[in-house]
């Protein structure tokens, strides 16, 4: 009887599908179950040192020394969050001088880093904007949007942002798609470091989205993972998003610490939305709370008191700020390297544009033929898309990964 219960049991669920593998961590899983012992990992935007190994910032080894030395409880937080780390990060975000004109306007609330960010804020633009609003998100973008804008309810469309034979910005396919979409509609933009391309708009580039902004209604939603990574410089990675709110657009914000502190597995956060007035922010504030209710109820502890931390204490902060320059250094040097390596040897091809992009990623050129040449006879791990993580490069390595990029793109095009 005990056997044709579980029989029984099980049969419910004969009729599920194997899901697809995810295109970023299914190619990590890949790498993981490689034995080789010169494969390089170049899948994953998480920032590895010069040896090839996670880093934990000195800056955040502080801050947790500090919460042990407080000997602090785990009690829950409130649905909303930590409220002083809420204010720290909408302060980075937009600036001290925006902050402290206009800070009782913005509503924020702490969120499960990037991916949290753009989950609540598409639930509540489902929740609360008119029925058959799309979102609108630059073609490529991070795959994950995708499916969260899918999971919220969204209609999606998307606008032109890369252009292969260039290597750089579609500015104008992009204007001429803004132009065409809807009125009101919430268009992604990825603040900085855009991922996959390692390609960003220029100062006058972003002014004339911000006129078509504000002449088409639009509810720019930027998405920023990345402060930092761009220019090594927080406050001249938040331009775009400053120069919407100097020009009083109402905004939505998604801030993630995982990159520019480190705290990948903690999950830390923070959403905002600039609001007319303080009772506009309480009340959005209030809807965010009921969403996130049933999300995660409670969000994580301690990444954000290590955030908080290092935001609120100036010798911490001053610390951070030099570690974030030097991870976008180390970056862009390993940028450099690779670019100037493929040159030296030889290759027929102009690797110009790796150098030339910025932030974590490069959308090198190479397609998914040559990515899987890259795998299989050297055990370098790429997505599909030819986007790789400059993060997973370092002296020990370069050399290999560029002598493999020319032997498998010398006797084809690009």
């Amino acid at each position: 009887m005990q056997c044709f219960r579980a029989l029984r049991f099980f049969s419910v669920w004969s009729q599920v599908p194997m899901g697809p593998a995810d295109p970023i961590l299914g190619v990590a899983a890949q790498f993981k179950a490689d034995p080789s012992t010169t494969k390089v990992n170049l899948s994953i935007g998480a920032y590895r040192d010069n040896d090839g190994k996670p880093v934990v910032l000195d800056s955040v080894k502080r801050a947790e020394q500090i919460i042990k030395e407080k000997k602090l409880d785990n009690e829950y937080l409130p649905v909303e969050g930590l409220q002083s780390f809420i204010d720290a990060s909408i302060k980075l975000g937009y600036g001290d001088a925006y902050y402290a004109q206009n800070g009782k306007s913005i509503a924020g609330c702490q969120v499960l880093s990037g991916t949290g960010a753009v989950r609540l804020g598409f639930e509540f633009a489902k929740k609360f904007l008119p029925q058959g609003t799309k979102v609108y998100m630059p073609n490529p973008t991070w795959p994950n949007h995708h499916n969260i804008a899918r999971m919220a309810g969204l209609e999606i469309s998307e606008y032109r942002y890369f252009d292969p034979k260039t290597r750089g910005v579609d500015f104008s396919g992009l204007v001429e798609d803004l132009n065409k979409a809807q009125n009101g509609s919430v268009i992604l933009f990825h603040a900085c470091a855009h991922n996959p391309t390692g390609c960003d708009l220029t100062t006058a580039q972003w002014t004339q989205l911000l006129d078509l902004t504000k002449k088409k209604n639009f509810l720019p939603f930027f998405d920023m993972a990345y402060q930092g990574f761009t220019s090594g410089d927080v406050n001249k990675d938040a331009e775009a998003v400053r120069l919407f709110t100097a020009q009083g657009v109402p905004i939505v914000l998604g801030q993630s610490f995982a990159k520019n502190m480190g705290l990948y597995g903690q999950r830390t956060g923070c959403l905002s939305f600039v609001c007319a007035n303080q009772q506009e922010k309480d009340k959005v504030v209030s809807q965010l709370k009921l969403l996130a209710r049933p999300l995660w109820s409670s969000p994580p502890l301690h990444g954000a008191r290590v955030a908080d931390i290092i935001l609120n204490t100036p010798e911490l902060n001053q610390l951070w700020l030099q570690e974030v320059k030097m991870m976008a250094n180390r970056i862009q040097l390993m940028r450099v390297s690779l670019a100037n390596t493929l040159k030296s040897l030889g290759s027929p091809h102009d690797w110009s544009h790796i150098s030339k992009q910025i932030g974590m990623f490069a959308f090198t050129g190479v397609g998914p033929e040559h990515v899987k040449e890259l795998i299989a006879k050297y055990h370098i791990y790429l997505l599909s898309s030819g986007r790789i993580s400059i993060a997973g490069l370092n002296e020990g390595n370069v050399k290999y990964v560029a002598e493999a990029f020319h032997d498998v793109t010398k006797n084809t095009k690009l």
